[in-house]
């Protein structure tokens, strides 16, 4: 089977694309656990939840930054594919989102993308979500790729992604990043199994994510990019002035933090 197109000047175009809508849009994106996605070889699915239309961004950063010698693919529903063409080229492949048919092409395309070595990226709530929202209902699709791929292969590893969106003490949110601890899927386990495991590890990343965003800690994370500083405007002006007068560093930042140690 003919896997996904992926155009690489398309693609680097897109990279960075997507680096700067981060710049603008973001204070900072921060990871948390990111030597666990680092660190997998083989078979690999990424799942996060899904609450934004910010998410699909979010994979393109992380393959980009963290896993870039790889080749990365996604699903899309085809109705939806067909209003943004360039991701056709981008490794996106359609799917029919409500039909059996839809399900035998996800599960084709998702077993040929990992047996070539490729990294599939799904969001299985299938729609978007509240990342509060409990108890977490996952489609099957998923699961079922994920057993057969391990009966053929031997394993395959199932990586939950929790994102949040959340606004810290500057004019721009923060994007926050928590990977759990991987799923890995072994020949013979159901899909109901792997289903239910896949459903509880989201639930642990979602549920640390949301102490880590609660305490906005900087120092729980990892400053994957940093994005526009200060208040801007007349505010941000005045503190220019301030600190010229008062002979003190201009500090952009409405509140100076302390990051992780690298």
């Amino acid at each position: 089977m003919n896997l996904p197109t992926i155009s690489t000047p398309m693609l680097r175009f897109f990279r960075r694309i997507v680096r700067g809508y981060f710049r603008r849009h973001f204070h900072a994106v921060r990871i948390a656990h990111v030597e666990r996605f680092k660190g997998v070889a083989g078979p690999l699915i990424v799942y996060a939840n899904h609450s934004s239309w910010w998410d699909p961004m979010v994979s393109v950063l992380l393959a980009a930054e963290l896993m870039p010698k790889r080749k990365h693919y996604a699903p899309m529903d085809d109705a939806a594919l067909e209003k943004y063409g360039i991701l056709k080229r981008l490794g996106i492949f359609p799917v029919e989102a409500t039909t059996a048919r839809g399900a035998v092409q996800f599960l084709r395309t998702g077993e040929a993308i990992l047996e070539s070595g490729g990294v599939l990226w799904v969001t299985p709530q299938g729609r978007f979500a509240d990342p509060r929202e409990r108890p977490l209902e996952f489609k099957a699709g998923m699961a079922a790729l994920a057993a057969r791929v391990a009966s053929k292969i031997g394993t395959c590893t199932l990586l939950p992604l929790a994102i949040e969106y959340p606004f810290w003490d500057e004019r721009l949110p923060e994007t926050l990043l928590c990977f759990a601890a991987p799923v890995i899927v072994h020949p013979g386990e159901s899909a109901e199994a792997i289903q239910q495991r896949s459903i509880v590890a989201m639930e642990q990343a979602l549920n640390e994510l949301k102490g880590k965003s609660i305490a906005r800690d900087p120092a729980a994370f990892d400053v994957l990019a940093r994005g526009s500083l200060g208040t801007g405007g007349f505010y941000a002006m005045g503190k220019r002035i301030r600190a010229f007068v008062t002979r003190r560093p201009y500090v952009a930042e409405h509140t100076p933090m302390q990051e992780m140690p690298k």
